[in-house]
């Protein structure tokens, strides 16, 4: 085969560009420190380098951001738990102070001051939030627990109770003990009428609602509803409100086997035996999902404090826009502005608005702990009891000191009989009040202990997520280590070499130039 110049010159030409081909592309890898720039370099490399970017971008958003997302959430809410635990022990300590039967005014003034604080700052750490997030409010983490100021809003709220909740309240019918002034001792029929047979103490049973200041509504507004039976898809049964009443009516003197009564003021429902019995009755059937021995009590209320609970963390409910009327005390509700809230709520059957983040491959971790775990509303109207029978002991004391004022600067035999008397009488309430202030603080003891012993299990639970988290979060760091280190050896050059490839293309590049120039100045003409 003859082989002429210009097959020579093209021979040459091909392989210097294939020459300067290899070093443009050890180039390129010198330059970026990967094996391919595009598919078309390797597509098993691109191909394998695609999945393991994925594969390391994914581990990177749980590892950076989801798990140390969920655990600021975690940390946040514990040390909220951990301040309502403090604020409950306090509770404790004061109640035990209570307890004591030599309290003098002074000291009862301390504990009640106390408790007021406590019981102000106890709700005060629900509000705790994380990156504008409120953290104990279920999925309305845009909505703080509490109110935050006085708030006019018609709720219409069911809750869902067992008989468990269902005490009893101990009063004093201190008769007209109250009403005794220095100018009505012998002037008021009843001050006047004041004997120690008049004083006595009454225990009804009693189921004690979320809220107090409720509206005073119709009898036939209220609802309570249980079953009978352990078929719940049955029609419960229903207990009549016979009244509506004002704590200033003495309905605690008054309460009939029939009767259920609504204090509106304090937020109670006085129970007569025969419907305590009804209640006490219900019973669940363990074979069947739903609980039967549920007891439903809807009612309502519009006018709201600065620092009532909301509703709508806690209760299946319905609300409404009011306005109120400052001048008649007028509520004007708005019926088109009607909002339903957690009607999932009465499947009792459903975990409550638990909220989930994705810290790995096909792994989630629960990061909130609900209103209803640790926040109970029970806590402040334990304290609301407390309160209100140390209020009674000193109004009751301070009439007893007036009415001895009175016996000291008096001489007329007759009055200083009259006197005596209903000093006797109040010395009876006050007897009776001491004791019951006594058992409502021995009592306060052991309710707070349940609350601090929900509260530590909500803490543990926390805990237990964190620490599930903390092992979830070191596999994550291995496997983002694995993963980064098959992403380096899939793509990544290995520097050294390849300058010594470079090095060694660019001598070839260069001889294959200066041989070429040899070979090309040589023609047929040469050899002629």
């Amino acid at each position: 085969m003859r082989i002429t110049n210009k097959i020579m010159q093209r021979n040459n030409l091909s392989n210097i560009n294939t020459n300067k081909i290899l070093e443009d592309k050890l180039s390129n890898q010198l330059s970026t420190e990967k094996k391919v720039t595009r598919p078309s370099d390797d597509p098993v490399i691109a191909i394998r380098a695609l999945r393991l970017r994925t594969n390391v971008t994914e581990v990177t958003q749980y590892y950076d951001r989801n798990v140390s997302d969920a655990n600021s959430w975690l940390t946040i809410t514990e040390d909220a738990l951990k301040s309502l635990s403090d604020v409950i022990t306090g509770m404790i300590g004061q109640c035990t102070s209570g307890s004591k039967g030599d309290l003098t005014a002074k000291d009862r003034q301390i504990i009640l001051e106390q408790l007021r604080a406590y019981s102000d700052e106890v709700y005060k750490t629900g509000d705790a939030d994380y990156a504008g997030r409120y953290v104990f409010t279920g999925y309305r983490t845009d909505t703080p627990l509490s109110f935050q100021k006085a708030a006019v809003r018609e709720y219409t709220l069911t809750e869902q109770i067992d008989k468990d909740v269902i005490d009893t309240i101990t009063t004093v019918n201190s008769g007209a003990s109250k009403k005794w002034t220095a100018a009505n001792f012998d002037t008021d029929a009843d001050v006047t009428a004041l004997d120690e047979q008049d004083i006595s103490q009454k225990t009804n049973y009693r189921i004690r609602l979320a809220y107090d200041n409720l509206d005073q509504v119709d009898a036939s507004g209220i609802d309570i509803s249980y079953w009978t039976g352990p078929d719940r898809s049955k029609t419960p049964q229903t207990l009549g409100v016979t009244s509506v009443v004002s704590k200033n009516t003495d309905p605690y003197s008054n309460v009939g086997d029939d009767d259920v009564i609504m204090v509106y003021e304090t937020g109670e429902l006085l129970l007569g035996k025969n419907a305590y019995d009804k209640l006490m009755g219900v019973t669940d059937d363990p074979t069947t999902a739903g609980d039967e021995s549920e007891i439903r009590i809807t009612y309502q209320k519009s006018e709201w404090t600065a620092t009532d609970l909301r509703p709508e963390h806690y209760f299946y409910c319905k609300a409404k826009d009011a306005v109120k009327d400052p001048s008649t005390g007028v509520i004007t509700v708005d019926d088109a502005s009607e909002i339903e809230y957690n009607k999932d709520y009465l499947d009792t059957t459903l975990e409550r608005q638990p909220i989930e983040y994705d810290v790995g491959f096909n792994t989630t971790i629960r990061i909130n702990s609900t209103a209803d775990e640790c926040f109970k509303l029970g806590i402040r109207r334990e304290v609301d009891d407390i309160l209100e029978g140390l209020s009674n002991l000193d109004e009751l004391e301070k009439v007893k000191e007036d009415i001895e004022a009175k016996i000291a600067a008096t001489n007329n035999q007759t009055d200083l009989d009259k006197l005596n008397t209903q000093l006797d009488a109040v010395n009876k309430s006050l007897t009776y009040a001491r004791d019951i202030c006594q058992k409502r603080f021995e009592k306060g003891i052991t309710t707070f202990q349940k609350y601090l012993s929900e509260t530590s299990h909500a803490i543990t639970a926390n805990g237990t997520r964190s620490a599930k988290l903390d092992m979830i979060k070191s596999r994550l760091q291995t496997q983002k280590t694995t993963f980064e280190t098959l992403q380096s050896e899939n793509e990544d050059i290995d520097v050294t070499e390849v300058a010594i490839h470079l090095s060694s293309a660019e001598t070839t590049y260069q001889a294959a130039l200066m041989a070429t120039g040899k070979i090309m100045q040589n023609t047929l003409l040469n050899y002629l």
